[in-house]
C-alpha cells in the first residue's frame, strides 16, 4: 500500500514539474545495460544545449520492462544477436560512443543484469539537487564499464569506481551505497519502470517527448530525425557540434 502511495506521489510531481517547464520537456528512460540506450543518453545529452528542450533522465530497470510487457531480448535470438554486434560496431563510430561488447555478453546482460546498478543510480538521482549532472556522470562510467571495458556493474566495489570517476566523494557514495538497498530506492526504480510501461515501453531506450500538452513516445535510437519533426526542431545528425563546424 504504501509503495502505491510512494508512486502516485512521484508521478503527480512529475505531472506537475511538466506543466511547469517553459520548455520542451524530453523525458529519457534509459538502463545501463542496453547499449542501444547509451546511443540515445549521449544524442539527447548533446541536443540538450541544441533544441530548446528540458531533458529529464529517467533511470529505470529493462528487466522488469521486458517481463512487464512480455518482450523477448534480442540477444536470446540468434540471428538478432549476431546482427546486433555488428550494428553496435557500426554505430559506435556514427555516433562517437566507445561501444565495445563485453567478451561475455549473455553473462554481462542476462546473468548478472543491471539491478543493482540502477538502483545505485535511482540512489545518486535521490539524493542530487538541482540538475541530473551526477546521475549523468554516473551513468555513463557505468556504461563505459559495461560496453567499453568489459568490466562488472554489479558488486559495491564496482560501484564505487564508476562513481569515483564521475566525480563523486568516498563519504558521498558510502551513503548512495546504504541508499541503494533501501526500500524508499527499490520503490522509486519501480515506479519509473511502471510510468515507462505505462507509456507503453517495451524496451529502451524510450523517449517521451513532452509538447502541448501531449506526449509522443520514441521507442530506439534510430528515431531522431522524426522525433525533430514532431517537436518543430531540426536533427542535424548523432554529432551537432560537427554539423554546426562544417556548416
Amino acid at each position: 500500500m504504501q509503495s502505491r502511495v510512494v508512486a502516485a506521489k512521484q508521478r503527480q510531481q512529475s505531472s506537475t514539474d511538466l506543466k511547469m517547464s517553459s520548455k520542451k520537456v524530453i523525458e529519457l528512460f534509459y538502463d545501463v545495460v542496453s547499449p542501444y540506450s547509451w546511443l540515445g543518453f549521449e544524442v539527447m545529452c548533446r541536443y540538450r544545449n541544441v533544441w530548446n528542450i528540458e531533458l529529464k533522465l529517467r533511470p529505470a530497470f529493462l528487466g522488469g520492462i521486458m517481463q512487464g510487457s512480455g518482450n523477448k531480448p534480442p540477444g536470446l535470438v540468434p540471428n538478432k544477436f549476431l546482427y546486433m554486434t555488428k550494428d553496435l560496431n557500426r554505430l559506435g563510430q556514427y555516433f562517437d560512443v566507445p561501444l565495445q561488447p563485453p567478451s561475455d555478453p549473455f553473462e554481462a546482460m542476462f546473468k548478472k543484469g543491471s539491478l543493482s546498478a540502477m538502483r545505485f543510480v535511482a540512489a545518486v538521482q535521490e539524493r542530487e539537487k538541482g540538475g541530473d549532472k551526477q546521475v549523468e556522470q554516473v551513468s555513463r562510467e557505468l556504461w563505459r564499464r559495461i560496453w567499453s571495458q568489459d568490466k562488472d556493474i554489479t558488486e559495491p566495489a564496482s560501484l564505487s569506481e564508476a562513481a569515483m570517476k564521475a566525480g563523486l566523494s568516498a563519504s558521498e557514495i558510502e551513503e548512495l551505497l546504504k541508499l541503494s538497498t533501501s526500500k524508499e530506492i527499490k520503490d522509486k526504480l519501480k515506479s519509473t519502470t511502471q510510468e515507462a510501461l505505462d507509456q507503453g515501453a517495451f524496451g529502451f531506450p524510450l523517449v517521451v517527448c513532452h509538447v502541448n500538452g501531449k506526449a509522443e513516445m520514441f521507442f530506439g535510437s534510430d528515431r531522431f530525425e522524426l522525433m525533430a519533426h514532431c517537436i518543430g526542431e531540426e536533427w542535424v545528425g548523432p554529432q551537432p557540434g560537427k554539423s554546426a563546424a562544417k556548416l
